[in-house]
Order: C-alpha cells, then sequence, then structure tokens
C-alpha cells in the first residue's frame, strides 16, 4: 500500500501536543510511520512536500519535519502532467499546493493521501469523484486499517 502524508501530517508530531486531537493525530501518524517499516506499506515523498517544508519558518521545526519526511519509499518529481492536474483541482476550491500535493500522490498511485487539514478534507469528500484516490484524516483511517 501506498500512502501519502501531507506537509500537515509531517508537522504533526511538532505540534503543540496538549490539544487531545493533535496528540491523537501525531500517535496515529508516528504509528503508520513505524508500521510502513515493517509492512508492505510504503511512504510516498514529492517536491511539492520538499518545497512546502522548506517554507516552515521555525527552524527547529522545519529540520525536524525534514528529517521525518526523509523516511519516504518513492519521491515523485513535479512534472507537467502534475501541474496540469494540479490545474484541474484547483478549480474544485482546492489550494494550490494542496492540489499539487494530490497531482503527485496520484502520479505515485498512492492508495490513500492522509491529511490533518479539515478544509481540504471536506474539498475531498465533496469532490471523491474526480479523484483518484482516497483521501483521510490519519487517525481514522488507521484507526481502520489497523483493526
Amino acid at each position: 500500500m501506498k500512502i501519502y502524508f501531507d506537509v500537515c501530517c509531517l508537522n504533526r508530531p511538532f505540534d503543540d501536543q496538549t490539544q487531545d486531537r493533535i496528540h491523537l493525530e501525531a500517535e496515529a501518524i508516528l504509528a503508520i510511520i513505524n508500521h510502513s517499516r515493517i509492512s508492505n506499506w510504503s511512504i510516498v515523498g514529492s517536491d511539492a512536500i520538499d518545497f512546502e517544508i522548506a517554507r516552515i519558518p521555525d527552524y527547529n521545526k522545519r529540520i525536524m519535519v525534514q528529517i521525518l519526511s526523509t523516511l519516504h519509499d518513492a519521491h515523485i518529481k513535479v512534472d507537467s502532467g502534475i501541474e496540469k492536474r494540479a490545474l484541474e483541482l484547483k478549480k474544485m476550491g482546492l489550494k494550490a499546493m494542496d492540489a499539487l500535493h494530490i497531482g503527485c500522490a496520484e502520479k505515485a498511485k498512492a492508495e490513500v493521501f492522509l491529511t490533518t487539514d479539515d478544509y481540504l478534507f471536506s474539498k475531498a469528500v465533496q469532490n471523491k469523484k474526480m479523484l483518484k484516490l482516497k483521501i483521510e484524516n490519519p487517525l481514522r483511517w488507521v484507526t481502520e486499517v489497523l483493526k
């Protein structure tokens, strides 16, 4: 199974853990990463992830997120096909970076795109017939998959 993490997921383990939702999502993300090391799951990285991480203003957090992002098994280079798909996805109301991430995940043939972004998740639910992969919250997803 191929899994694509949105950058908000990669940030989650380094966010304020005093909020229950953030803490539980962080634990789910770390569990998915750990499970990928002992199973047939693979994590997909991309140029889009690298670009977005490079824009994190907090230096220490950026370094930690960069380290976490290196645990991928495959890396997708942004190309004209992905850019074209991202433009199509933007027409659904997605933000430019979110559309680019989904384009990368689709190119990788990821089965699931994980995000903690409620806006992105709701747009994906509204437009799921136009997407080539499932978009899910990591906590909900891992709870279902690891029953």
